[in-house]
């Protein structure tokens, strides 16, 4: 039985605690510090607005409370207030134009359970500032927007290929293959190496990035943020996930203090050593942010977002393909045209191939993969739109109500590629493309991931026509986890050689 089941059956004894505890919730009144917050659904005393939130789908109650309550609303994780932003708009405006202020990073208990409140993630303030800055500077020499990382995605494309080749005509999940290359992408910057796909200390790696995500965005994952005290002392997946990460954790602080016994400091190699040369040049420096903790998580931070971000992009694309063979076939008449079959694809081919570039964008655009992104919170008393939101108030930012607005794409309600091209079919751009966030803390791999997903993409396509086990019109292409992110889902298909 979940931890879910278990509090169904034991309603009757949480209701009893919290007719108790309503007289507490109502002497408080309403704190000076939450009288202007902006409207919302009215929360239960303890529980807040859990019934009234789909845990499943929480972002379409959210698109159903903005219609309501308009582009800033408040809604209860239990006891604590969460205001949400609704609509390109309210959203530019509050982390474009007030950018500062919205710059913190909520901590999602999941998320602080996996990070200890440590890394490049999960930081705000000054800490956050230092480990951005370093790894942005780090992750450009070792290759981002250079000709390095393009041909350490083009070496792993082509990994990539010959495992997809490998089974020939039979049918095969490519979940674990597309999440070993992305993987490896990073691997090659954090440690400096490639793995074979069937390492064993890899697939652990793999597999508890796989767990972490599907727990981060299942409704028992949302129920755990919203309850934190309560869902850990009941049963459920989240202790097995927790102690995944633990091991991964010890992993990669081990794999750091190794390289510490012989590290040049003139000479780093990969993330991981330049962090550690930066902790030795500041180690009397009161106050430094490197230290291990900073390091182990945000390697954490990069291996484990990067991995499942992009992979779970270029699964759901493939998945697109099948769904829609004519533009899988306009695709490859693209390729042919452009790149041909005697080499590989390069990034400088996208400017030729805007069809190819349209289909990618629209991928990340229709699946909507983190519909209320990673949560923001304010850093001070700010003032927006009327309202005020106290410092650490936890702010949501509501994604799909910009990627799926029809008043800034043309056909939103579908997989359309027409909503990035032109008359004339040329590529374009459209400033609600939110998928990698927005202002300070957009994507800190929007570069990487952006070279990746056309060459891993392109790179299949140019070799490989995608066929699933039903005819297209019967392939369900709604994601199977929905809570914190869009996860695809699990599906086998086939892999038909080009000639």
């Amino acid at each position: 039985m979940d931890f879910l089941s278990l509090l169904s059956n034991n309603f009757l004894s949480i209701l009893m605690v919290l007719i108790v505890l309503a007289l507490f919730w109502k002497s408080r009144g309403k704190e000076s510090s939450t009288a202007r917050l902006p409207p919302g659904p009215s929360p239960v005393p303890i529980l807040g607005n859990i019934f009234q939130v789909d845990l499943k789908q929480p972002y379409k109650s959210y698109l159903e409370f903005s219609e309501k309550y308009g582009s800033v609303f408040t809604v209860w994780f239990g006891p604590k207030p969460v205001v949400v932003l609704s609509g390109y708009q309210t959203i530019k405006e509050a982390l474009l134009n007030q950018g500062e202020e919205f710059s913190g990073r909520a901590i999602y208990p999941v998320l602080l359970q996996a990070t200890k409140g440590y890394g490049v993630l999960a930081s705000s303030g000054s800490r956050w500032k230092d480990l951005r800055r370093f790894s942005l500077m780090t992750l450009k020499n070792f290759g981002m927007g250079r000709r390095g990382i393009e041909e350490r995605v083009q070496e792993e494309a082509r990994f990539l290929v010959k495992a997809f080749s490998e089974y020939g005509d039979s049918l095969f999940n490519p979940h674990h293959l597309l999440c070993n290359a992305v993987s490896n992408v990073i691997c090659s910057i954090v440690f400096g190496k490639r793995f074979e796909y069937d390492e064993q200390q890899f697939k652990f790696l793999q597999q508890s990035i796989d767990a972490y995500f599907h727990f981060l965005s299942s409704s028992k994952g949302q129920f755990f943020n919203m309850f934190p005290r309560l869902a850990w002392y009941l049963p459920g997946p989240h202790h097995e996930v927790f102690q995944h990460l633990e091991k991964v954790r010890n992993y990669i602080e081990q794999e750091a203090k190794q390289r510490l016994s012989h590290l040049d400091i003139n000479s780093p190699q990969d993330y991981i050593e330049a962090f550690l040369v930066r902790m030795l040049e500041q180690e009397h420096k009161p106050g430094s942010e490197f230290h291990f903790d900073n390091l182990v998580s945000s390697i954490w931070n990069l291996f484990s977002a990067g991995t499942e971000t992009t992979s779970s992009t270029l699964r759901h694309g493939l998945l697109l393909m099948m769904k829609y063979p004519h533009v899988q076939e306009r695709i490859q008449k693209e390729i042919d045209e452009v790149v041909g079959s005697s080499r590989s694809p390069s990034v400088q081919d996208r400017q030729n191939m805007p069809y190819t570039d349209a289909v990618i964008h629209e991928v990340q655009r229709s699946m909507d993969l983190t519909p209320t992104s990673v949560p923001h919170k304010t850093m001070r008393d700010t003032e927006f739109k009327g309202y005020f939101l106290p410092e650490g108030t936890m702010v949501l930012t509501l994604l799909s109500s910009v990627l799926s607005d029809p008043k800034l794409w043309k056909n939103p309600d579908a997989f359309d590629p027409e909503n990035f091209l032109d008359e004339n079919g040329s590529f374009k751009k459209n400033d609600a493309f939110l998928a990698f966030g927005l202002g300070k803390r957009v994507c800190l791999g929007e570069g990487l991931a952006r070279v990746e997903l056309f060459l891993l993409f392109s790179s299949l396509l140019q070799r490989f026509t995608f066929r699933a086990t039903q005819p297209p019109e019967e392939i369900d292409t709604n994601p199977a986890c929905c809570s914190f992110g869009r996860l695809p889902r699990t599906y086998s298909c086939y892999a038909q050689l080009r000639e």
